[in-house]
């Protein structure tokens, strides 16, 4: 069984060809990041207009590079929810219309749920992946964390989840754009705050963890803004300094310390729940997803303090791509999920678990 899956929920134009929910045939990424990169974060009607001009090749490669054509298909996989509108159309009509001209199957995808069956992935020809070695079990905890979401969801098996909790104002990977912004490092914020936290002393600061009255729910919000008044104590200014000039005031070994802090603080904090959540619920495994997954301090904390191994996505399965969405439309057909209407199917952008 072979599955197309399509994803364009946000600034990437992604297609892809899984093979009975755990090989990868192909996984074609077409990024308009670097253009967003100039205005420090995600251009909505940009994006929408690079998904127009990419979504028919970026398909016709995914199907080229798994050596199949569309009689090979047995199934289209489309993200329809959450992400920006202008993008989420896109992809779905896209999709609609191969299902309508080809006769495939289709299903509807959420995004979220999407970065978790990327880790159901274990085998593919193409060169340069380290996939794991096997699929995760159930009952099986997950900790989603990226640009929009942190969410820590305890699957009870395939389509059958309890969320624990999730973040009440920023996400964690929103926290760190925000963060980069003030250090003036480039977006995205993520890569660009690891890169020089390296050189940095993550017990230089110490940064607040938000308390919150569900234990398993998050807040960046504050730990964003102690961020902000650490700088500006740092270089003896007041709080109506303009932001965007307080970056050239700070010195190289300032931002450093501050970026290993705040890196520091953040994935502590999703780390010490999911440990909470994993001592309390004993699930068989833990997986996370997400663009944050592909953060190293993320995983070295998560290795250093559970006692089972944790699954992990190939770095290139992390942020959005087709094959997380492909993914999740195998086991949409294998379990006999409802199908969508290919001729009524809608975006919702504000789908959530």
């Amino acid at each position: 069984m072979r599955i197309l899956g399509i994803e364009t929920s946000c600034d990437e134009t992604a297609a892809a060809v899984v093979e009975d929910g755990h090989k990868l045939l192909s996984n074609v990424v077409a990024s308009s990041m670097d253009i967003h990169a100039q205005y420090g974060g995600v251009v909505p009607e940009i994006a929408a207009r690079s998904h127009i001009e990419a979504i028919d090749p970026v398909i016709e490669q995914a199907l080229t590079e798994a050596n199949c054509t569309w009689n090979d298909i047995d199934g289209i996989a489309v993200t329809n929810g959450a992400g920006l509108g202008g993008s989420l159309l896109v992809g779905v009509l896209a999709a609609r219309t191969a299902a309508i001209i080809h006769d495939k199957p289709l299903y509807a995808c959420n995004h979220v749920e999407g970065h978790v069956y990327a880790n159901f992935l274990t085998e593919t020809p193409l060169p340069g992946y380290v996939m794991p070695d096997q699929q995760p079990k159930f009952p099986m905890l997950a900790l989603i964390v990226s640009g929009g979401h942190s969410q820590l969801v305890l699957f009870r098996d395939h389509f059958d989840y309890h969320l624990l909790g999730r973040t009440g104002d920023d996400a964690i990977g929103e926290a760190f754009d925000k963060v980069a912004k003030i250090l003036g490092l480039p977006y995205p914020g993520g890569p660009s705050v690891s890169k020089i936290a390296i050189d940095g002393d993550s017990k230089k600061y110490k940064f607040p963890k938000a308390k919150m009255a569900n234990k398993y729910d998050f807040s960046f919000s504050g730990l964003k803004t102690a961020v902000l008044r650490t700088v500006q104590h740092e270089i003896s200014v007041g709080y109506d300094f303009p932001s965007f000039e307080l970056a050239e005031r700070l010195s190289s070994a300032q931002k450093a310390d501050i970026a290993a802090s705040f890196q520091f603080t953040a994935v502590e904090t999703v780390v010490d729940k999911t440990v909470m959540a994993f001592e309390e619920f004993v699930p068989k495994s833990v997986v996370i997803a997400g663009g944050v997954a592909a953060s190293p301090e993320l995983r070295r904390q998560l290795s250093a303090r559970l006692p089972i191994d944790v699954n992990y996505a190939d770095m290139k399965l992390c942020t959005d791509n087709g094959a997380m969405i492909a993914t999740l439309g195998c086991y949409k057909k294998l379990l006999h999920q409802k199908t969508a209407d290919p001729y009524s199917l809608d975006i919702e952008p504000n789908l959530t678990m």
